[in-house]
Parts: structure tokens; C-alpha cells; sequence
């Protein structure tokens, strides 16, 4: 498949609401209101969608709900659920689709508002027999797992997860839609409550209400319509295990496959990246997915995020929205990350707009580690 879909598709238009709090709003009202936020960025209308691709934590038969709630007879949908990568999933399985000619504009959308209707992480739908007895703090515990296991191999320390929080907050500093703004040092990181060892409470993502979605359609297209595209250059998944207890190494990500397949299919390497928008739930998340996809080798994550390197001016820039640690996480996080990247790679992210963003790569995380999915984004269909 390597090169076959480069370039072919692009997003056209995103659409955020109600990120932060949204009280009184429900998680399809969040989804419709970004929808058509979207629909208008793109200069098109919800009478041009005829497919829809989304998935969300309350709604068992998503395209049903959201098609009957929009309005929308889709003649192609996709409801695929991997947890928070789903909408990375969900670029590759669109981008497929309007080559194949299956459909013209594809819609691609999440809603929650988890944060006012309970305020707390939602632990895993089904009971995990062999994890059950334990009684963990799902999903906390499986990712403190991780964190655990990365300093004993590797001499990661608290200090170097604080790190990533801290860089986050410095992105969102420079970002007026974060939730959570103001100073925050690595002291406080390091003071902060622990929650489940070795992660305390700013390891952690927030929790927020908020919508997300982007339009996609053919490149030919879109070079007509009203935004700048962001072209789809490549993109691949992959998924090890469900549970964290049956995952076979809590040090390398199924990121490790994902990445390498979808740099092959976009014909770039790391180097070709100028922004890295990764799935950070939790410190470890943004660590071990810069060793996995190749920014660092295996066991340098910690070292590699020191001294600022992915905070604003430092070598990478990672998260430029502040992130789900900082920016916004609403039970899915994975299309906020790709909401992001278009605005960068559009030269349209305000104080916090990168010098040069060509690239982006955009990397989902669903479950306890479980599905990763990368893809990636560029400014022209030719780079």
C-alpha cells in the first residue's frame, strides 16, 4: 500500500465546543455543535456529508445516532471503536474510502461531556477477570504499570515525567481555549498528590467535557474549496492486547509497528516531522511514543524530554495545544490531536504557530496502551 494514498485526500474544515466545561449539554450535542463548526470552516454544508466516521464512550450504534441526529443518510460509515486512536483510524479508513470513491465528503466526529456529567476517568466497560481481583484504579493503574516497569529498566525518573507535564503547560500557556493555564513547575509536578505510583495527579490527563471533528474529501477538491488542506500522507495501526496484563513488554507500544508502517506508507522518516501530536494521558504515554516512533532510541525518553527539548523553543515541538495534560481530554482525546495539527500545519495556531510546520504527525492511543494509530499530515500533497 506504500504511497498509494499519499496525498489523495485532505481535511478541510474543523470544528471544536464546549472544550473545558459544557453544563447543560450532552455528549451528541458537543459532537453535532463541533460538526457543523467543521462542515462551515470547510465552506460546505451538512447536505454535502454522505459518510460518517465516529465513535464515542456513550453511544452503542454511533453512526446511528449521529446520522439521525445531523440529519445525515450516509451512503458509507464507519463506527470502528479502538478507544482514542479510533479517529486516527478512522483518517486512514476515510482517505481509503473517498479513493475508492465510496463517498465525496467524509465526516469525522467525537462528543463528551464527561467532565459535568461525572467528572471522573471512566474506567474499562467490561470487567478484566484476570486484572478484577486486584481491584485497579483503571485506567491509572495500568499506566503507573508502565511508568513503574520504564524506570526499572531504563533509570527514568519522576523528574523526567514531570518534565512532560510541565512542557505541556508551557504550550498551553500559549493556547486561550487550554483549560488548564498558568505557571506550573517541575517542584510542583514532583509535589503534586500521587495517585497510583509513581503517577501523581499532574502525571495525569484532565478530564473535560468537548467536541471534535474535521471534514475530509478528495485532494482535487479540496484545492478548490474554502481552507487550506491538510493532506493525508500516510498512516497505520496496530493493537497487541486489551488489558494491560496480558500486553507483552510494558516498555514498547504496538507505536513500535504503527509508526515504522506509517512512515513507509508516507515515504518520510522522523527527521521529516516539524510537529509530533501524541496521545499523552499520561506522562509515560508522550515517552514512550517518542522511543517507539523513532524520535529517540528505546529507554531515552526520559532523557530525551529533559531541559525543555518538547516544550515551546526546545528541539521537538510535541503537543502544541498543551495537550489532554493541559489543553483538553474528554474520555477520547484522539481528534483534538488532529485538530491541532491542521491548524499548525495551516499556519493558523496564533502565539503558539510554529516557524516552519510542514509535517505533522498525529498518534492516537486507545485503551490501556492497547491501539495505536499514527498518521500523517502535511501542507502540500507533494512534500
Amino acid at each position: 500500500m506504500a504511497h498509494t494514498l499519499r496525498g489523495k485526500a485532505a481535511i478541510v474544515g474543523i470544528g471544536t465546543a464546549g472544550t473545558g466545561e459544557a453544563p447543560g449539554r450532552s455528549a451528541i450535542e458537543l459532537l453535532a455543535e463541533a460538526s457543523i463548526a467543521a462542515v462551515a470552516d470547510a465552506g460546505l454544508t451538512l447536505a454535502d456529508v454522505d459518510a460518517i466516521f465516529t465513535a464515542t464512550s456513550v453511544h452503542a450504534f454511533p453512526t446511528l445516532s449521529v446520522g439521525e441526529y445531523l440529519g445525515i443518510r450516509p451512503k458509507y460509515f464507519d463506527g470502528t471503536n479502538v478507544g482514542g486512536s479510533s479517529f486516527e483510524a478512522h483518517l486512514l479508513h476515510a482517505a481509503l474510502a473517498l479513493d475508492a470513491g465510496l463517498c465525496d465528503v467524509a465526516l469525522i466526529a467525537y462528543g463528551s461531556n464527561q467532565r459535568t456529567a461525572g467528572g471522573k476517568l471512566v474506567s474499562m466497560s467490561e470487567q478484566q477477570v484476570w486484572e478484577a481481583p486486584f481491584k485497579p484504579r483503571h485506567p491509572i493503574t495500568a499506566y503507573a504499570l508502565a511508568a513503574s516497569r520504564h524506570m526499572h529498566e531504563f533509570g527514568t525518573t519522576r523528574a523526567m515525567l514531570g518534565e512532560v507535564a510541565v512542557a505541556a503547560r508551557a504550550w498551553a500557556n500559549l493556547n486561550p481555549h487550554a483549560f488548564a493555564r498558568g505557571p506550573l513547575s517541575l517542584e510542583d509536578v514532583l509535589k503534586s498528590r500521587l495517585v497510583s505510583d509513581p503517577l501523581s495527579v499532574l502525571d495525569c490527563c484532565l478530564v473535560t467535557d468537548g467536541g471534535a471533528a474535521c471534514i475530509m474529501t478528495r485532494a482535487d477538491r479540496a484545492r478548490h474549496l474554502k481552507q487550506k488542506p491538510a493532506y493525508f500522507l500516510g498512516g497505520a495501526g496496530a493493537q497487541w492486547h486489551r488489558t494491560i496484563s496480558s500486553m507483552p513488554d510494558l516498555t514498547i507500544t504496538a507505536a513500535s509497528e504503527s509508526g515504522p508502517r506509517a512512515f513507509a506508507h508516507a515515504g518520510m522518516t522522523p527527521a521529516d516531522v516539524h510537529l509530533a501530536m501524541l496521545y499523552d494521558a499520561f506522562t509515560i504515554n508522550t515517552i514512550l511514543f517518542l522511543e517507539d516512533l523513532g524520535f529517540c532510541p528505546k529507554g531515552e525518553g526520559g532523557r530525551f524530554v529533559q531541559d525543555g527539548a518538547i516544550a515551546p523553543g526546545g528541539r521537538l515541538a510535541v503537543n502544541t495545544n498543551g495537550g489532554g495534560l493541559s489543553c483538553v481530554h474528554p474520555g477520547m482525546y484522539g481528534m483534538f490531536l488532529i485538530v491541532e495539527a491542521v491548524q499548525q500545519l495551516r499556519g493558523r495556531a496564533g502565539e503558539r504557530q510554529l516557524p516552519t510546520c510542514d509535517v505533522a504527525l498525529v498518534h492516537g492511543n486507545g485503551g490501556t496502551l492497547s491501539s495505536q494509530v499514527t498518521a500523517l499530515l502535511g501542507s502540500d500533497a507533494t512534500l
